[in-house]
């Protein structure tokens, strides 16, 4: 598998429709406008309007305002915290703020502060430093004995906090200067050699092994030497996805296939319609695979001539 070969699923991708490109492209025409002149056209409102008089839209009064610099509250009910305190997952033996809140997993962000919200029962005392929390919730926690602060500042991550400076380390005192003795200059590293062209040799026999593979699916006995003289003959062919698959549907792909590999390579003589029945023959045999691929294509083409021998 190279990076050349990576592809979406079938079905996965689809070609947008282009439009204004004429009768051929589907939406010739009017190019999907459906009618022509002003509503053709855009920026055009006709639906909003009423003959010249004032808009209905523009007659009615506008209600409400979103207030732009509004905050933003996590909330935080009882029973939540009922379930954090039973759980042991905070630290009760100190004041309970936004910050430890979401250290616990009560609350996952602490946004511009925290509201305590809802009714119930807790187990615990615990002192809370909150945003907001309403009289009902007060009056919960101090049940338990403890204690809830109002606070309107916002909570500061611990990561934002000023960290405090450390102080600077004092150098040294200069040590009387010595004589240095000359070092020896370094010998360069001989240069290194080039690969051998056995390297190559691997990396060329490692490109045919999955086309390879792939025909044994239709020749379990296919010879890799037969394989590695196809792949070698298509060249860098191969690397693009219009010369890797074959188009059986596309006449002037056939007629390529005819004259590059049953002509040239194979040297056959004949008319063009029998050899062009030979490449249909092809893709007959090919028709479960959605893409043909151009190695095993020209691999059955010399097998049904029984020429493989001679590429």
């Amino acid at each position: 598998m190279r990076l050349n070969e990576l592809h979406d699923n079938p079905g996965a991708t689809k070609n947008r429709r282009r439009i204004g490109r004429g009768i051929g492209s589907g939406k010739g025409k009017t190019g999907g406008r459906g009618v022509k002149g002003q509503k053709s056209r855009s920026g055009v409102t006709i639906k909003g309007f009423e003959g010249g008089q004032m808009p209905i839209f523009k007659r009615l009064p506008k209600r409400g305002f979103n207030k732009p610099n509004r905050k933003k509250f996590a909330e935080v009910s009882i029973r939540r915290l009922g379930q954090a305190i039973e759980a042991g997952v905070l630290d009760l033996k100190k004041d309970v703020d936004a910050n430890a809140l979401v250290a616990a997993g009560v609350i996952r962000r602490a946004h511009d502060g925290v509201r305590l919200l809802g009714t119930g029962k807790l187990s615990a005392a615990v002192n809370l430093t909150v945003s907001y929390a309403t009289p009902g919730a007060q009056k919960i926690i101090e049940k338990a004995k403890g204690s809830v602060t109002i606070s309107d500042a916002k909570p500061v991550k611990p990561e934002d906090a000023p960290k405090a400076e450390k102080p600077k380390a004092k150098k040294p005192a200069a040590k009387p200067a010595a004589k240095k003795a000359a070092a020896p200059k370094a010998e360069k590293a001989p240069a290194k050699k080039a690969a051998p062209k056995k390297a190559a040799k691997k990396d060329e026999v490692a490109r045919h092994v999955p086309y390879w593979e792939a025909v044994k699916k239709y020749d379990a006995k296919a010879d890799e030497d037969v394989v590695r003289k196809i792949v070698n003959y298509c060249g860098i062919a191969l690397n693009s996805r219009d010369g890797k698959f074959v188009a059986c549907t596309d006449e002037e792909e056939r007629t390529t296939v005819r004259d590059g590999f049953l002509k040239k390579k194979l040297s056959l003589k004949g008319d063009d319609a029998d050899l062009d029945a030979k490449v249909m023959a092809v893709c007959e045999q090919m028709k479960k695979d959605r893409l043909k691929n151009r190695v095993i294509f020209y691999y059955l083409l010399a097998q049904n001539e029984k020429m493989l021998g001679d590429l």
